[in-house]
């Protein structure tokens, strides 16, 4: 064996070989190391004392994946609600889902085992494409990248207990136990309280790990209503500067009561979120206050209790999310302002996996006492909406100017409620003055509705909705129509093309 000029000894390269031949030779070795390291995904045990899914098995590759349970809402419609409107007793209210992660580089392949025969699969989003084969209680699947994909399978006609399945990048850059500034969750199981982060820290979750947010023996509580719980600590206060929260671990909080924590909280600049998973936030699982230079990417969110929102973006501006997936009861990802903390400016979602059970999947509002301007919603799914408020909405009921608002390129699975631009008095109303909406794009939009509602009210002559345009709105295959818009005398300057 001889090396050549890269340093690379090849079979058979001797002096008597030709260039051509040594090219074809190491072609072969880069497309078969390719290979070889592709089909290597990154696995995770589970740590003792998590309970694992009885309904689903997992194998990538030959491998097992650990499979966990999570809560969520329910699939008859008034037990939902009651979950959102009984909040005391919003915990009783729940059935149970699974999910599980790994981290992936190239084509893999899945082999799902249920607990009884599947007679239909489908993979979700559609727009993945993605078409597994069926043989008894197994259904298999080829996927390859770019990571991350947020899968969901829903066997048999069912939706319900759907089996969520994470796939990861592989990830880089992993931070060594011990580095300054590194606060480290290694594999197993964690309790904590609340913890603050701040200036130039890093919080890591590492693959295998889960995190316990629990009531502390000084926080003593008695179920006396959201105003008795609302205080508690959030697990984790990112507040400073230059902090990052990342990891492939869990983030839990079905061990604090309904309204008493957030799992992550943040107010600060230049912050990071990415890759863990969020289960079970008792109140709003990421809010994110008067902050500004924020990039969330690549969270799992999964939340069935009341007001267990998935990200919250108030009063901050240059905030991103990106690749996320949210399950949860309440609203996906909302934009809000707080009075005298500021505007909400510049926020970008976009390429997100979205479930909807109740409220809003992607909205501005209600609470905006303060404007909101240039917010985008783009290139995302909204695989199931099945609840009582709206799919795309600007919920306004104060004072503020909500301007440049933008939703591009969604695709909308399921919709009961498709678009609502509303200005109006409401229960979250705290300014005596209404306010204004103006300049409004709905562009690139698939949607499968059921009926077709599209609504924009104005609120008077003072306070209109203005500026409103629809660009290849597609609804049930076919191009929205003026006629399918229903609106009143305080609008104006709305088009729709073609």
């Amino acid at each position: 064996m001889k090396s050549n000029s890269h340093g690379l000894s090849l079979p058979g390269a001797n002096s008597g070989t030709t260039p051509a031949i040594v090219m074809l030779l190491l072609l072969f070795w880069m497309m078969s190391s390719s290979l070889l390291w592709a089909a290597a995904p990154t696995i995770y045990p589970a740590p003792e004392g998590e309970a694992l899914s009885p309904e689903y098995s997992l194998k990538v590759e030959g491998r097992t994946v650990p499979v966990y349970v999570c809560k969520v809402a329910p699939a008859d419609r008034e037990r939902r609600w009651k979950a959102m409107d009984d909040k005391t007793n919003s915990a009783s209210f729940f059935e149970t889902a699974a999910f599980a992660y790994f981290d992936a580089d190239g084509p893999t392949h899945l082999k799902i085992t249920a607990a009884e025969p599947i007679n239909s699969a489908i993979f979700l989003p559609s727009s993945y494409g993605l078409l597994p084969k069926v043989s008894g209680k197994q259904a298999s699947l080829a996927v390859s990248g770019p990571y991350p994909r947020h899968l969901t399978l829903e066997l048999n006609g069912t939706w319900q207990h759907a089996l969520h399945i994470f796939i990861n990048p592989i990830e880089q850059g992993i931070p060594k136990p011990g580095s300054p500034g590194l606060i480290y969750f290694g594999p197993g199981i964690h309790e904590v309280t609340s913890l603050v982060v701040t200036n130039n820290q890093v919080v890591y979750v590492a693959g295998g790990a889960v995190v316990r947010g629990v009531i502390g023996p000084a926080e003593k509580f008695s179920i006396s209503g959201y105003s008795g719980l609302k205080n508690y600590a959030p697990t984790f206060s990112l507040r400073g500067t230059n902090i990052t929260f990342r990891g492939r671990g869990i983030i839990d909080g079905s061990f604090a009561t309904t309204h008493a924590r957030h799992l992550v909280y943040v107010q600060g600049k230049d912050i990071t979120l990415e890759g863990v998973i969020l289960r079970d936030s008792s109140t709003w699982t990421v809010p994110v206050r008067q902050s500004d230079r924020v990039q969330i990417i690549n969270l799992k969110l999964l939340g069935y209790r009341a007001n267990s929102d998935g990200i919250d973006i108030c009063n901050s501006r240059d905030v991103s999310i990106r690749n996320s997936f949210i399950r949860t009861l309440d609203d996906l990802i909302v934009v809000k302002t707080d009075k005298d903390q500021g505007k909400s400016q510049r926020i970008l979602a976009e390429k997100c996996v979205l479930w909807n059970e109740v409220a809003h999947a992607l909205s501005v509002g209600a609470e905006l006492r303060e404007d909101v301007d240039d917010v985008v919603f783009r290139d995302s799914d909204v695989i199931h909406d099945l609840g009582r408020e709206w799919t795309l909405r600007v919920y306004h009921c104060d004072a503020a100017r909500i301007s440049n608002i933008r939703f591009e390129d969604l695709r909308i699975e399921e919709s009961p409620r498709l678009i609502s631009l509303w200005i109006d008095k409401a229960v979250w109303s705290r300014d005596s003055e209404r306010g204004r909406i103006d300049g409004v794009l709905f562009k690139n939009i698939r949607a499968t509705a059921d009926p077709v509602r599209v609504e924009l009210k104005g609120f008077d002559l003072a306070h209109q909705i203005e500026n409103v345009s629809f660009q290849k709105v597609l609804v049930n295959g076919k191009l929205l129509t003026v006629s399918q818009i229903s609106s009143n005398a305080f609008v104006k300057g709305v088009t729709v093309a073609p």
